[in-house]
């Protein structure tokens, strides 16, 4: 089932929501029951085979956690280490097997058959968060241990297929609230405001761009400056809007209920440097990778070679989360490049004790880095390494910078110039090309310029971990966007819901439902 389909919009969701309120009047272990069961029939509904695989992780996490909270001290370790070592085999069976067989065929020249395994939906998500919940048990953080209030932790539906990656301090202490169980207008009003901008950048923004990105990496054949980075671009937004779609709606649906998700995602665009960047992109899954993973490797406590060993081993291990193939290892071992370059610049700036960055500065580095995320977009898109390295080939000037021939008719002495400069001109394609290349103008002008959910809504709520940044959004046109109730907002988002709705003729995936 779809956050973007009419049967969640106008059957599920309305019952579920309903159902809550009433039983939260009288019982609230009794709502947050069938809360946490409609839940199970929301990841049932793509594949009811795997609900037993999700409950039998769910009793087995919950019990480790029981045995780590009251085992002594010599013990604790053990426990966790069996707990973590358990989740991990689940997940790389599931999510890894088939692709260590490929590679051992390869590199082994044997013949191993593939394992007829499917990946479960939302796997990794579940086994993250749950790993976080043992960990936490472990270091004496958690402090609630009602089953109900796990179950509903670990299958909450706005969160269970694609994220955030959750603390349990942020969502079970929640739970036992007595405001969650009573209907709120100013949640309502605010959750279904977000909901909405999310609906309208799925479908009417990044649904949109996906026909001018997938020919490319369906097909890259030999493609030529402008339409290998027509493609890659055009990808490069549809991943943002369609994860930054996926983000606001699981915080508004979870607002409806008086829920607070943590933010996931800040305008990652708009980073300066690659290290802004991974803390404004998946922003729950970098703090995972940070708390679980860097830090305790050591962090940067251990010199600096050693920093650059971790940030490498962490993106490298984060790469491989999010797909098995060599693709994402690749895409995750040039994200650790990058950090490693981005942390030595810094020490030596410091060092060399530069000035302080001009707005020329910080638009350079805004567009080198923005740059540099594209360029590893094509790994992670691409189904193979061929056709990353031809999609590559064509970035890079390999296979000439042909634009189509209307484009040269339209600019007249101005493409006379460019042929000298090496532009070949070719017949057809002209107006596909004019609205790839617009498309992407339109999704870049609303990523670069306009203020993003949060502070359009101006959700800067402690408990969110968000505090605005001046240089998002320019402040003027901050505070004639922000959001308020009022009538006109009321029209504005009303007018956008009914274009978005009548636009689902068939509702697509959520890009971030395959890892």
């Amino acid at each position: 089932m779809l956050f973007n389909s009419f049967i969640f919009i106008f059957a599920y969701l309305p019952v579920v929501l309903g159902v809550f309120f009433w039983l939260g009047s009288r019982d609230r272990t009794w709502a947050a029951g069938w809360l946490a069961l409609a839940s199970l029939f929301f990841y049932g509904y793509w594949d009811y085979r795997y609900i037993p695989l999700l409950l039998a992780s769910i009793g087995f996490n919950y019990w480790m956690g029981l045995n780590i909270a009251q085992a002594d001290k010599p013990h604790r370790k053990h426990w966790l280490a069996f707990a973590v070592a358990a989740n991990l085999a689940l997940l790389v069976y599931f999510k890894y097997a088939n692709f260590f067989l490929d590679t051992l065929n390869v590199l082994g020249d044997t013949t191993f058959p593939a394992l007829d395994v499917i990946l479960p939906i939302g796997i990794s998500f579940y086994t993250f968060t749950q790993i976080a919940f043992l960990v936490d048990t472990y270091q004496g953080k958690v402090s609630e241990y009602r089953f109900v209030h796990y179950l509903l932790f670990v299958t909450y539906f706005p969160h269970l297929i694609a994220g955030p990656v959750l603390h349990h301090k942020e969502m079970m202490p929640q739970f036992a609230e007595t405001r969650i169980y009573s209907f709120s207008p100013t949640n309502f009003a605010v959750g279904l405001t977000i909901f909405c901008i999310g609906l309208a950048k799925k479908v009417l923004i990044a649904d949109n761009l996906s026909p001018y990105s997938g020919p490319l990496f369906d097909n890259a054949d030999s493609p030529s400056l402008f339409i290998a980075w027509a493609g890659v671009l055009a990808y490069t937004f549809q991943l943002y809007f369609d994860f930054s779609a996926y983000s606001d709606m699981a915080i508004g649906l979870s607002r409806l209920f008086g829920i607070r998700l943590p933010l996931n995602f800040d305008s990652p665009y708009k980073a300066e440097n690659i290290s802004e960047f991974w803390r404004r992109w998946h922003m729950t899954l970098s703090r995972f990778l940070r708390d679980y993973l860097y830090f305790p490797l050591g962090g940067n406590r251990t010199g600096p070679l050693n920093r650059y060993r971790n940030l490498m081993t962490v993106m490298l291990l984060g790469g491989m989360w999010h797909g098995a193939g060599w693709n994402f290892v690749i895409w995750g071992g040039l994200h650790g490049f990058y950090l490693v370059i981005h942390h030595a610049w810094a020490a030596v700036s410091k060092r060399m004790a530069f000035p302080s960055r001009s707005m020329a500065w910080r638009l350079i580095a805004t567009a080198v880095t923005f740059i540099a995320v594209s360029f590893a977009w094509v790994f992670f898109r691409s189904p193979d390494l061929a056709t990353s390295w031809e999609i590559i080939r064509g970035m890079t000037g390999a296979y000439g910078a042909g634009l189509p021939e209307a484009i040269g008719n339209r600019i007249g002495p101005l493409a006379s110039t460019l042929q000298h400069l090496g532009v070949s001109f070719y017949l057809g394609g002209g107006s596909r090309f004019m609205e790839t290349w617009g498309w992407i103008a339109f999704a870049a002008a609303l990523a670069f310029f306009l203020p993003n959910t949060q502070e359009l809504t101006r959700l800067f709520e402690p408990a969110l971990d968000f505090k605005p940044s001046a240089q998002n959004v320019p402040g003027r046109l901050a505070r004639l966007l922000t959001w308020e109730p009022s009538r006109c907002w009321a029209i504005f988002l009303g007018l956008l819901t009914v274009i978005s709705l009548l636009s689902l003729n068939r509702p697509n995936e959520f890009l971030y439902f395959q890892f």
